[in-house]
């Protein structure tokens, strides 16, 4: 089977998200990878690199700078004729981009999967990752979006694989001219980036508004070098932003260490962060649906317990 990955990028550098989806397309056999952007050589040459890569296919064009789904969906479904597969990390871009691929090739998509269990066999959450899936396809082609937290990433450096220049024959140019990129509003922070963090402080809705949430949660995230994730319920209240959102309906987190600070472990929550390695939860209420998770338990006031713990460090 050979199978097309697409490369998460920012026209500078392949995002750590592309790492995973290849070592999950390496089981289905044969991989090329997908560069489509704007002035992306330095992107395709660093994909070139990554073990397990047999060729790498380059879509240098305007039209692809952004990663427009209505742009790069045509030109992947084009490419999937000589391919069996289509694969991306479920990332925002990633799942932007592979719904409009399987419609074009009238496919049914399969989403989020966890493992590969044979040539057209996958597993899959479902229920907020309370339960395990196992779906077979019937497809003649394959569209998925991968789990990151679910697979290793593979080596971005040791491959040698060949790069090719493509072109897509849709629109004029690439550009489908069914959408217009007008501008992005992107929060910029000195830590980690939460998907690729090894320590992750989150904080919930205990902690009353956002002065009060950076007066607590930044202090330890800055000394262990941490990034800062929160909960819906924190996110919804206003005392962060959008993109610090862990959970089901936010970003999927598999960190060394995840420290939960006044979040009562909502079964949304947890689907976003269980497979951390280690949890660590601190929360007044010993009844709380997090401790059941956790591999540590703090049942105290977190307005007492965080500060002293920062102090400590």
């Amino acid at each position: 089977m050979k199978t097309l990955v697409w490369v998460e990028h920012d026209n500078a550098s392949v995002k750590d998200a592309t790492l995973s989806a290849v070592t999950a397309a390496a089981k289905l056999g044969e991989v090329d990878l997908l560069v489509a952007g704007s002035n992306c050589r330095a992107v395709a040459d660093a994909a070139a690199q990554i073990t397990g890569v047999g060729k790498v296919l380059v879509a240098d064009n305007a039209a692809y700078e952004h990663a427009l789904a209505e742009n790069v969906a045509p030109l992947v479904a084009e490419l999937m004729a000589s391919h069996d597969a289509f694969i991306t990390p479920a990332t925002t871009t990633g799942k932007n981009i592979a719904p409009r691929v399987a419609a074009l090739l009238d496919v049914m998509q399969i989403s989020d999967i966890l493992s590969v269990e044979g040539e057209k066999t996958f597993t899959r959450p479902i229920y907020a990752g309370n339960a395990i899936a196992t779906v077979e396809s019937s497809d003649a082609k394959l569209v998925i979006t991968v789990r990151g937290t679910a697979f290793a990433k593979a080596e971005a450096t040791g491959g040698s694989a060949a790069v090719e220049d493509v072109t897509a024959t849709n629109g004029q140019g690439g550009d489908a001219g069914l959408s217009t990129f007008v501008g992005a509003e992107l929060a910029k922070s000195e830590r980690p980036e939460l998907t690729s963090a090894k320590i992750i402080v989150s904080g919930g809705r205990a902690l009353k508004d956002s002065e009060t949430f950076e007066a607590t949660i930044l202090p330890l995230a800055d000394k262990l070098g941490a990034a800062v994730g929160a909960s819906r319920a924190a996110v919804d209240a206003g005392y962060v932003p959008n993109d610090y959102q862990v959970g089901q309906t936010g970003k999927i987190v598999a960190p060394e260490v995840y420290i939960a600070v006044g979040i009562s472990g909502a079964i949304q929550h947890l689907a976003g962060m269980k497979d951390s390695k280690t949890i660590i939860a601190i929360n007044k209420d010993e009844d709380a649906p997090i401790f059941q998770v956790a591999d540590v338990g703090l049942v105290a006031d977190l307005f007492t317990a965080v500060p002293e713990l920062t102090g400590k460090l």
